[in-house]
């Protein structure tokens, strides 16, 4: 359980003079490069392609007031490059197994659907299905980073394929997570308007998930995974990822963008011709509608679970957080639901995006025998819920 005395919170500052494309990027294959300056890399002669790659933030620290990530080189020096090169290592068979998980959880619950049809009991297999979705996302997301699999060409294959199967666009999705590692809580955070500003008050988020929960929010959801992302009063600035990008990521992420489309047209046609008015009736309820409906308070609900209520911006270590997920019956559940793939270690994840999934309980262990994460936000779910959903702060 964390006891962390809160501090106030810290607002963003860009830095000036540098854009999205500007800003030094270092590569996520590169073990050895997450602790370098861009002129060591470039005398190492690994790649700095600007505009693609998850950089670490090596701004000076700030002379006035702390501004949000100006603490992340201080944070991502716990570890030396010779520490952090074992985990960063790739599993195929690490990652065939974490896939065949889900296609197994989500190829059994339809099989039951379809078993059953028509029952009650499609509500059942419905919400299994949408759970394990949310898997999907978690391993488009792994793909994303390129950390699905060594090779890169098998790694965005197998990426925009489960993408596209949960509507997703990875290669869209790669560009625009980027900004949310590279600026988060900054301007230029696609992910604020999401995370931002709680607690906001139980109403408010119980709204939020009730309107998730009937779909009324799906067509957002969808609209950032293909490169637009909401804007509120906490994300007021309009972002556009594909904008200020590679054209290189751009023209992979418009390509995929049409795929994904295509494969929602071609489908509901397949089962139609497949099954007839029943086929497309059972696509419908054991597909889209968890997609529309059950996934999206999960990803609404994590997403806030990760990031929202911190108080402190100014590192990794306490703008982002590390859920519990064992020791007791609600730790449990949470990971059944809401992080799979070990994604509830999302403050290691930010510090090292470099280390897959299935690293990063080690990463963890790591971090805990440095004494790194004394006063980080890692918390019981029991605990991260009752910050998330706490009367709203006031507005400064």
């Amino acid at each position: 359980m964390n006891t962390r005395t809160a501090k106030a919170p810290h607002t963003s500052a860009p830095v000036a003079g540098t854009s999205i494309a500007s800003t030094f990027d270092a590569s996520v294959s590169d073990a050895a490069d997450l602790t370098r300056r861009p002129s060591e890399v470039a005398q190492s002669g690994l790649s700095t392609r600007t505009g693609e790659a998850f950089h670490n933030d090596l701004r000076p620290l700030p002379t006035e007031a702390p501004a949000a990530g100006s603490r992340n080189t201080e944070a991502r020096r716990l570890l030396t490059a010779q520490e952090l090169a074992p985990l960063t290592q790739l599993s195929n068979a690490r990652s065939l197994w974490a896939i065949g998980q889900t296609a197994v959880v989500i190829g059994a619950a339809i099989a039951a659907g379809v078993a059953g049809w028509p029952s009650p009991w499609l509500a059942v297999s419905v919400v299994v299905i949408g759970i394990a979705q949310h898997g999907l996302f978690i391993l488009a997301h792994e793909a994303a980073h390129y950390r699905l699999f060594p090779n890169r060409t098998v790694n965005d294959a197998v990426g925009r394929l489960i993408g596209m199967a949960s509507g997703v666009s990875m290669c869209t999705y790669r560009v625009t997570h980027r900004l949310h590692h590279n600026h988060l809580f900054g301007k230029q955070d696609p992910d604020t308007a999401i995370h931002g500003g709680y607690p906001r008050g139980k109403a408010y988020l119980w709204k939020k998930l009730a309107q998730d929960i009937c779909g009324l929010n799906a067509w957002k959801t969808y609209a950032y995974f293909f490169g637009s992302p909401a804007i509120n009063d906490d994300a007021p600035g309009e972002v556009r990822p594909l904008n200020d990008t590679s054209p290189e990521l751009r023209a992979a992420a418009r390509q995929d963008r049409w795929m994904v489309v295509a494969f929602h047209v071609v489908a509901p046609l397949l089962a139609l011709a497949l099954g007839g008015g029943t086929g497309l009736a059972m696509y419908f309820v054991l597909w889209l509608l968890p997609m529309l409906t059950v996934i999206q308070p999960v990803l609404r609900l994590r997403a806030i679970c990760e990031h929202g209520a911190t108080t402190d911006l100014t590192s990794p270590l306490t703008a982002a957080r590390s859920n519990n997920t064992s020791g007791t019956l609600g730790n449990w559940l949470a990971r059944a639901v809401l992080f799979p793939h070990h994604v509830n270690y999302h403050l290691e994840h930010h510090l090292y995006p470099a280390v897959p999934h299935y690293h990063l309980p080690q990463l963890h262990r790591l971090l805990q025998e440095k004494n790194a994460l004394q006063g980080a936000e890692v918390r019981d779910v029991r605990d991260t819920l009752s910050l998330i959903f706490a009367e709203r702060k006031p507005r400064v």
